[in-house]
């Protein structure tokens, strides 16, 4: 008997996007500091209504914010570092000083002389009375996390060597501060198209029989191969992955239990639907990526159709959700207008999308928690509009009843999306066709 075996082509596991050596990617970071510096920052802060931006830090304590505004060699701040930005509209320039021993890289110089003048607040005082700010941002805000990095100690010994004059002109910079963080240049978005692309095929050879033997392999070493595959390309996660499993013998469980309560070590099966959250961080961007697979039976060449459907039903929402990013709503009415439409249609929808980029639970448009379905941060769901030029992870999953198993499962699913000025694009499409483990192969013969 002559058998031959036709392989389907399908390069799971090549990865030919280059991942770049450590200077090489300092080397990017840089280069792409400097726009942001030149280019974007002038343009924010006009749009934010501030000509002055003051940002302090402490080594190891670092405003979250300014830890994105570091050289590629400064991987903390050094000693207390204060950076200071004045956007000179009459000169259309803008000054980037550092109130610090040393210049913050290249694009960043030092405007203290300790010899000169030993007390680095005085220095700072001075700089900000030689350009008479209309306005002095600080970063401190009650709705956006990343946009409160100013500590206390710093904020009081800041304020109380600031003349009256000067202390009435202190506003928050949350504003300037979620547009720098939020804000993606055309350079980034080239970048994150490659980022997505590795993050895809992560999954990909997770969910394949070069890392999972269905009856012996478990959940947490296919968590833990991910994260070490991830180390071996010379990336890291921003949070450890997880893989839960669906199957026929199991109720489905409570929305906390992807991501606490889970059993570590659930031995994979045939049968099983598979889940994976995986996020890694390159170049300083980040990714947050959820996918499914189906472990075929000995029987079957492909996923059941009920399962075919349920991804299906969850590309639906994610279209519902999609279809309602449009510049100026904020968060809580993109998520109330995307959750009645989708329930309209007869789904039962989560949504909690959140911003990504810099971090990758980011500052921005935050589109629902999936324990919060009513809105959240009501004053930030006010107050923060959708912006043109942002990256979100589009996060979100609909309960669907599957009567062969007789029980519900979870459609949970999760790709980076971009909003720009001609509306909204998967940065690297999204998943509509479940993952199959073992991949599937033709066999012909006589």
């Amino acid at each position: 008997m002559t058998i031959r075996l036709l392989f389907l082509l399908v390069p799971y596991f090549l990865f030919s996007q280059q991942i770049l050596s450590e200077r090489e990617q300092a080397k990017v970071i840089d280069e792409i500091l400097a726009e942001r510096f030149t280019n974007l920052l002038p343009q924010l802060m006009d749009e934010a209504g501030l000509d002055m931006w003051v940002l302090i830090s402490r080594e190891y304590n670092e405003d979250p914010v300014l830890r994105t505004m570091l050289p590629a060699t400064w991987l903390n701040a050094r000693r207390r570092t204060i950076l200071l930005f004045y956007r000179d509209k009459e000169n259309d320039s803008i000054h980037k000083l550092a109130v610090a021993r040393y210049n913050v890289g290249k694009n960043i110089v030092s405007a203290w002389d300790k010899e000169k003048e030993p007390d680095q607040w005085k220095r700072l005082v001075q700089l900000i009375e030689e350009r008479n700010p209309d306005k002095i941002g600080l970063n401190f805000s009650k709705d956006h996390n990343i946009a409160d990095g100013l500590v206390k100690t710093d904020y009081s010994e800041f304020v109380q060597r600031l003349s009256k004059k000067y202390q009435d002109k202190i506003v928050s910079a949350e504003q300037l501060a979620v547009r720098w963080i939020e804000t993606r240049t055309d350079r980034e978005m080239v970048i994150y198209d490659q980022l997505v692309n590795i993050t895809h095929n992560i999954i990909a050879e997770a969910f394949s029989e070069k890392v999972i033997t269905p009856g012996v392999t478990t959940t947490g070493e296919v968590e833990w191969w991910m994260r070490q595959k991830v180390t071996d390309l010379g990336l890291k996660t921003w949070f450890h992955p997880t893989v839960d499993v669906q199957r026929t013998s199991e109720a489905l469980e409570g929305h906390l239990y992807s991501f606490s309560g889970r059993p570590e070590n659930m031995i994979i099966l045939p049968g099983d639907l598979l889940h994976c959250d995986v996020g890694i961080t390159y170049l300083r961007l980040n990714t947050d990526c959820q996918e499914l697979a189906y472990v075929l039976k000995p029987e079957e060449t492909e996923a059941p159709d009920f399962l075919v459907k349920a991804l299906e039903a969850g590309n639906k929402v994610q279209d519902f959700l999609t279809a309602n990013l449009i510049e100026g709503r904020t968060g809580n009415e993109i998520l109330a207008k995307s959750l009645a439409d989708a329930r309209a249609a007869g789904f039962k929808p989560v949504i909690y999308t959140h911003p990504l980029g810099f971090y990758g639970h980011s500052a921005g448009t935050t589109i629902g928690m999936w324990d919060a379905q009513e809105g959240v941060m009501k004053d930030d769901g006010e107050k923060y509009p959708l912006r043109p030029n942002t990256v979100y992870a589009i996060e979100l999953n609909t309960t669907v009843t599957i009567p062969e198993w007789k029980q519900d499962i979870r459609v949970m699913l999760e790709e980076a999306g971009f909003f720009g000025e001609q509306g909204f694009r998967y940065v690297k499409g999204r998943q509509t066709k479940l993952l199959l483990l073992p991949r599937v192969r033709n066999y012909q013969g006589n």
